[in-house]
C-alpha cells in the first residue's frame, strides 16, 4: 500500500524513500532516548538480558550458549540501545562491543560497556572479528534494506560464528496495537509489507518501522550465507505483568509477539 500524499498524514502504513527511513532511524531515537529509557529501563535492566516484551531472558534461554561458555568470546551487539544486554554479557566474561545508530540511546549505556555509534549496514570492523553477533529488537525493523545487515554480520563473524536476533513477530503486524482481547481481530493483511510511518506536521518522516514475513527473514538469512539453526516464538512469561505498547499478558497468552532467529556462518 502506498500514499503519495504523505505530508497530509500523521501516521499510517505507506511507502517512503529509503533515505527518509535512514534519517528517521537516527533522529527519532536520539530525540526520544531519555523518554524511552525512563519508561523501559527498569524492565530491561532489571532482567539483565531480555529477548522481548514477553520477558524471556538469555539467562533462561541460553540462546548464545551457557553462561560459562561466554567468557572470552568476542561479542557484537547491534541496535544496542542502552546496551543492557551487552552489560549482562560482560558480567559473564564476554568481550563485548555495543553499537547503535543513535548516540542518544548509547548515552544510557553503563560506563563499563564499550559503545560505538555505527550503522549496522556498514559496520566499522574487519572481517572475522567476532564469535557472536546479536540484537534484541534492534536495527532490523528500522531499515528498508535489512538484507544489508545480514550481509555485514556474515562478514564480521568468524567461520562458525553465531547470529541471533529478535524482532516483532510477523503475525503481530496483522493486529491493532492493543494488548487486550480487543486487539485480537485481524485488521491488516499479513503480506502487506508497507512500513508503519509517523510524520511531522511539515510532512517529514519522523519514525518508520518495517514489516517482514517469517519467510522474508529466513530467506535474508540464508541468502547471506548462514545456516539456520533455530526459530523461537517465546511464550509470555508467567511472572511478567508488564504492558509494553501492543504487548501484554492478556493478548500474549494467545498470540506470539516476538520471533527469535538463530543462525551460524559456514
Amino acid at each position: 500500500m502506498s500514499n503519495d500524499n504523505s505530508d497530509e498524514l500523521h501516521f499510517g502504513y505507506t511507502t517512503i524513500k529509503d533515505d527518509q527511513a535512514t534519517h528517521a532511524a537516527k533522529s527519532w531515537w536520539d530525540a526520544n532516548a531519555n523518554e524511552y529509557h525512563d519508561e523501559h529501563d527498569v524492565f530491561l535492566r532489571g532482567l539483565g538480558f531480555v529477548w522481548g516484551p514477553e520477558g524471556l531472558t538469555e539467562e533462561t534461554a541460553q540462546l548464545l550458549g551457557q553462561p560459562e561458555t561466554l567468557r572470552g568470546k568476542r561479542v557484537l551487539e547491534i541496535g544496542a540501545g542502552g546496551a543492557q544486554c551487552s552489560s549482562w554479557l560482560q558480567q559473564h566474561g564476554a568481550l563485548t562491543c555495543a553499537t547503535d545508530i543513535s548516540p542518544g540511546m548509547l548515552s544510557h549505556a553503563e560506563k563499563s560497556v564499550m559503545p560505538l555509534a555505527a550503522d549496522a549496514r556498514a559496520l566499522p570492523f574487519a572481517s572475522d572479528s567476532f564469535d557472536i553477533v546479536f540484537t534484541s529488537f534492534g536495527a532490523l525493523q528500522f531499515v528498508p534494506d535489512a538484507q544489508r545487515i545480514h550481509q555485514e554480520v556474515a562478514r564480521v563473524l568468524r567461520p562458525g560464528g553465531q547470529w541471533t536476533f529478535s524482532v516483532t513477530h510477523p503475525s503481530r503486524w496483522m493486529f491493532p496495537d492493543d494488548p487486550t482481547h480487543q486487539g485480537m481481530t485481524i485488521v491488516r493483511p499479513y503480506f502487506d509489507r508497507a512500513p508503519y510511518v509517523e510524520f511531522a506536521d511539515n510532512g517529514d518522516v519522523e519514525y518508520a518501522e518495517y514489516h517482514r514475513t517469517i519467510g522474508d527473514y529466513v530467506n535474508d538469512v540464508v541468502t547471506a550465507g548462514f545456516s539456520l539453526t533455530a526459530l523461537i516464538e517465546p511464550a509470555w512469561q508467567e511472572e511478567n505483568s508488564a504492558v509494553w505498547g501492543g504487548w501484554g499478558p492478556e493478548r500474549g497468552a494467545y498470540l506470539p509477539g516476538t520471533l527469535i532467529v538463530s543462525a551460524k556462518t559456514a
